[in-house]
């Protein structure tokens, strides 16, 4: 089959373009960063690989309910969308884990300040993000359009355009790749001296359950659900129309091992026997057995920008495992975070993105890293006393110094602070503990020293006035 090529050169409104612009990736970053970026005048072309979702049914693969948070929730307010993706949104107060008994036991995200994250379905969230990019003036958005290439050298991309069956070149004053876990841009940015990059798959897989609105009603709504079993873990998110969206997670191990109906029956009416009759046995194997398991994949680079045109943010800079529910609120924020820099440079795309590289990399890491550490936190510390004397702990000090004492995942979930203050702030609230630890045991320790003191002495003085008492009365004998 015969292939085109053609050359295109992005056209911009001299008067009242600030410049151009690509985006490659028209998922909920690449999305928000068309608006953020149309909403400071320039011209923008975002392009997609996939076809417009707004017209196409849903395909699996991906969860459908993400958690949005403060960071999230901010960047969204940037460009006055905050309000309407609340609206389809559900608030979620906390979590409530279910034990093997059957009971349930509530922990609140924020018993001081009574603050919520959102329960927010993915391709609602797209939609409103898509809709809204196309109304600003400037801006093309192009589907069934895939990156073939990336030359560093020319400042120029190819892609192919599958309707046409033909293959374009593009270039612009700023081209971001936002195309995800497995971005074609870094994988060319890869490939240049001195960028460095490292991938970590975790054992554990992900597959996707649901439990229908028709029996929804009997969970516990404005939670996050979580069912914590030490290697196992499943979790439930509400969805608008009254269903709950279920993720299980298990080592691939496990799910190649459950290979028939009646031991898959057995394993949930073992691990998760009151989620059963709420997910419907039917549909559980119906589900189970017809969808392979989802990988999970965390991914840091040294860079996030090459040369003086070409950037890359949200998980085509840093893919993070689900288990903060920031993996969005954190590529929302590398928007925000991109629109402050080119604020702060006047539009000046080169030091922008040399500054973004700078001041942002650390901060992903550390969110990367907290992700994959607040797994084994839900799956098996959530259950134990120690996790739950240091919530206690921590909410108690949070009301009484709500301006000095900020838990991690409130200051994760919370606030702007960023992620690599909200670890160091951690480190040292753990210091203090542990050094009022040590004080009370020091204090304890010389407490119990003075009262085997107090107790010897009054023994010996009582020894004493006895042994006295003999010697008088001795010496009185003998007298006598």
């Amino acid at each position: 089959m015969e292939m085109n090529h053609s050359r295109k050169t992005i056209k911009e409104n001299k008067e009242t373009s600030k410049g151009t612009a690509v985006v490659i990736g028209g998922g909920l970053v690449g999305a928000l960063c068309v608006c953020i970026l149309a909403s400071r005048g320039y011209t923008v072309t975002m392009y997609e690989k996939r076809s417009d979702l707004r017209k196409s049914a849903f395909t699996r693969g991906r969860s459908i309910n993400l958690a949005l948070s403060h960071r999230g929730r901010k960047a969204l307010k940037l460009i006055g969308l905050e309000t309407k993706v609340l609206e389809g949104a559900i608030p979620m107060k906390g979590r409530l884990l279910h034990c093997k008994r059957g009971n349930t036991a509530a922990v609140l995200y924020d018993p001081v300040n009574k603050q919520n994250i959102y329960s927010v379905g993915r391709n609602y969230l797209n939609q409103v993000l898509l809709d809204a990019a196309e109304k600003y003036e400037g801006t093309t958005l192009l589907f069934s359009h895939k990156l073939q290439s990336v030359n560093l050298m020319e400042n120029t991309i190819t892609l192919w355009n599958e309707k046409t069956n033909e293959n374009i070149t593009v270039t612009a004053d700023l081209i971001i790749g936002a195309d995800g876990a497995f971005s074609c841009m870094r994988n060319y940015m890869q490939k240049q001296l001195l960028f460095s990059y490292s991938q970590k798959y975790i054992e554990h897989g992900y597959l996707e359950l649901s439990i229908p609105r028709e029996r929804g009603d009997k969970m516990e709504k404005n939670h996050l659900h979580i069912w914590p079993r030490g290697t196992f873990m499943m979790i439930a998110l509400p969805n608008q129309d009254g269903s709950w969206t279920v993720t299980l997670f298990m080592p691939f191990e496990k799910f190649h091992s459950l290979t028939t109906q009646a031991e898959l029956l057995t394993f949930f009416s073992d691990i998760f026997p009151d989620s059963l009759d709420l997910i419907g046995k039917k549909e559980l194997v119906e589900t189970y057995f017809s969808n392979e398991p989802s990988p999970l994949l965390s991914v840091k680079c040294s860079q996030f920008h090459m040369g003086d045109k070409f950037l890359i943010i949200g998980d085509a800079a840093h893919a993070m495992v689900p288990f903060y529910g920031q993996g969005m609120n954190a590529g929302f924020e590398d928007c925000a975070y991109l629109n402050k820099i080119l604020d702060q440079t006047k539009d000046n795309i080169k030091d922008a993105i040399e500054i973004f590289t700078k001041t942002r990399k650390d901060d992903v890491h550390v969110i990367c890293d907290l992700a994959l550490y607040n797994y084994t936190e839900m799956c098996d510390l959530v259950t134990t006393r120690t996790f739950k004397i240091r919530k206690c702990i921590d909410n108690i000090l949070l009301k009484l110094m709500p301006d000095t004492w900020m838990p991690l995942y409130h200051s994760v979930s919370f606030s702007h602070m960023r992620y690599r203050d909200c670890i160091e702030n951690r480190h040292w609230q753990d210091w203090i503990l542990k050094n009022v630890k040590f004080a009370c045991f020091i204090l304890l320790f010389m407490i119990l020293i003075a009262i085997i003191w107090e107790y010897l002495s009054d023994a010996i003085f009582e020894q004493n006035i006895s042994y006295e008492s003999t010697v008088i009365k001795q010496c009185s004998l003998r007298n006598q």
